[in-house]
């Protein structure tokens, strides 16, 4: 239940799409004797794609979640695992292609990369099933064991959870299928704006990880006053944001997280 609410929320948490459709309706309120609210519609819709496309709202809205968690510091004890989100992976297109395609978030798997190289005693879990709920279901996890392995990684390294489709169950299925012990030190890697959720699960299901964000999206706090030069990239940028928003708004409010924007453990 909670997956298919999550879903319905993340359809309506788009707001280039909301706007847009704002534009369709008052352009087709013109046609009838409702003219003048449909040319307020039309015109509000126009000025909300502009304002987000070209502003810099979209990086503030951003910037407001990626800067909770700093970049990790290694501070010479290695950690004992390592958890990748799923979310990188486009497991559809590589099960069609018969080669591994990734999407925008790709520093995920380059970052797995990367510490199964610097840490070799870490083990590393893949956390990702597969949300799609028009086609078959094709999960991330066994693809990115498949990386790893072709990248020298041991397979008693490597743990695939292969279940999860939200970050809630990102974080209970690891918990459950790797059950931490006291002590232990696990690093969990996901895209910077993404951490604040994750986090928040994770301490929900009593998991203490570290954050290692990565994916950034922006330079800093110097890209909230720099405009957008293309609408697209604009508008591209805002509904990361606010999805990213709302989600954690609906993980607060469905008693998955304990606090509304996570932060580092003080």
């Amino acid at each position: 239940m909670f997956f298919l609410a999550s879903k319905l929320v993340g359809f309506f948490a788009v707001p280039s799409n909301a706007m847009v459709m704002l534009c369709v309706l008052g352009a087709l309120l013109l046609l009838t004797r409702w003219r003048r609210g449909g040319r307020r519609l039309l015109m509000l819709g126009l000025a909300l794609l502009l304002i987000a496309g070209f502003s810099p709202l979209g990086n503030v809205l951003l910037l407001s979640l990626t800067e909770r968690f700093p970049a990790w510091q290694f501070d010479g004890r290695a950690p004992d695992g390592v958890i990748v989100l799923g979310g990188a992976i486009d497991s559809e297109a590589s099960l069609a292609r018969h080669a591994l395609e990734v999407d925008g978030s790709a520093e995920r798997v380059v970052a797995m990369l990367q510490l199964a190289q610097r840490f070799p005693k870490a083990r590393i879990v893949f956390s990702g099933g597969s949300a799609n709920l028009l086609q078959a279901p094709v999960p991330e996890a066994p693809l990115a064991g498949e990386l790893l392995q072709s990248f020298g990684v041991a397979a008693d390294r490597i743990v695939l959870e292969d279940r999860s489709r939200t970050t809630a169950e990102n974080a209970a299925f690891t918990r459950e299928l790797i059950a931490p012990k006291p002590g232990e030190r696990w690093l969990l890697v996901t895209s910077a704006f993404h951490m604040p959720r994750s986090i928040a699960a994770f301490r929900a299901v009593g998991f203490d990880v570290e954050a290692y964000p990565v994916d950034w999206r922006t330079r800093g706090w110097s890209d909230a006053v720099k405009p957008f030069d293309q609408i697209s990239a604009g508008l591209a940028r805002t509904d990361v944001a606010v999805h990213e928003w709302v989600g954690l708004i609906a993980y607060r409010l469905a008693g998955r997280s304990a606090e509304l924007v996570p932060g580092p453990a003080k």
